[in-house]
């Protein structure tokens, strides 16, 4: 039997946080990126969210993230949904990125709260309207409070998807109570970020996900979603637990996704190239263990 899951969500359900390659001199790798991002929807990625945290947004020029996602625009055409990170700590700094990508061929817009400074809420809510009011195309909002240092509430979620261009969220709140809340007062389509959770905000109504995995992994990300499309919750949840230990090693052991995602696609002769300081490469005995992780993954698929 067949279940069918909430009305399709605005970008897909299997999103993958896609890194930015770079060149052996340090400059972005465009061609690397077209290769990358073909072959990742052609593993089952719905959609690819460019210039996120895993894409090393805070090292990269305004010029270098639009002209990444002009050539993944012409790369990939109308095969996935193209969403661009334009999170900044400065409102007007945002709206000028989120121009500058509409203009570069962007489905629609990842957008985070402002970091650092720690604005009240109505501030958060301000910050997202003002963004959502300088484009034409819809907004996913980035809830994860462990790196900007701000929440958006579940109340201020609940305002914001009043507007017509705030269409999801992509949460990294780790409050499911909260998430379900939303989910059950809102349209907002609510994407998992963080691989863990990718099953569990999926079986309460959930969108699908946002993953940094899936720059490594996609097609079994994606099957978990699948399996729980097709009435096999215990076929899903099984799935999903094989993806845990290769999730540990790259989200949860001390270094950023963007670390152990180069490492690991550089093993497998994916374009990656290094990552710009302030990050540094993982050492030998990581990579050994990423490596030894999605082996392991593979031959239990």
């Amino acid at each position: 039997m067949t279940m069918s899951h909430l009305p399709e969500p605005p970008f897909g359900r299997a999103l993958c946080a896609m890194i930015t390659p770079f060149t052996a001199g340090g400059a972005p790798d465009l061609d690397g990126a077209r290769k990358l991002a073909a072959h990742l929807v052609a593993e089952g990625c719905d959609g690819l969210v460019l210039n996120g945290t895993t894409g090393e947004s805070p090292t990269t020029t305004d010029a270098e993230k639009t002209a990444l996602v002009a050539a993944v625009r012409e790369e990939v055409g109308a095969s996935a949904s193209i969403v661009a990170g334009v999170g900044s700590a400065s409102t007007r700094h945002t709206a000028e990125l989120a121009r500058s990508a509409e203009g570069a061929g962007a489905d629609g817009l990842l957008v985070v709260t402002p970091y650092y400074s720690r604005p009240p809420q109505a501030a958060v809510e301000a910050h997202f309207r003002e963004v959502a009011d300088a484009v034409g195309i819809p907004l996913m909002l980035y809830d994860i409070p462990g790196r900007t240092g701000t929440r958006i509430t579940p109340e201020t979620m609940g305002r914001l998807a009043d507007h017509p261009r705030i269409v999801a969220v992509k949460d990294c709140a780790y409050d499911l109570l909260g998430s379900g809340k939303v989910l059950a007062g809102t349209s907002l389509a609510y994407y998992a970020g963080c691989e863990e959770l990718n099953l569990p905000l999926y079986a309460i109504g959930g969108a699908g996900f946002v993953s940094t995995v899936a720059n490594i992994a996609p097609g079994p990300l994606r099957a978990v979603l699948d399996a729980h499309d097709a009435g096999r919750p215990d076929e899903a949840a099984r799935l999903h637990r094989l993806t845990l230990p290769l999730t540990e090693l790259m989200m949860a052991s001390g270094l950023p996704g963007t670390v152990t995602a180069k490492a690991l696609m550089a093993e497998l002769g994916l374009p990656a190239g290094a990552v710009r300081a302030p990050l540094q490469p993982a050492d030998r005995e990581t990579v050994d263990g990423l490596l030894a992780a999605y082996q392991e993954l593979r031959s239990a698929w």
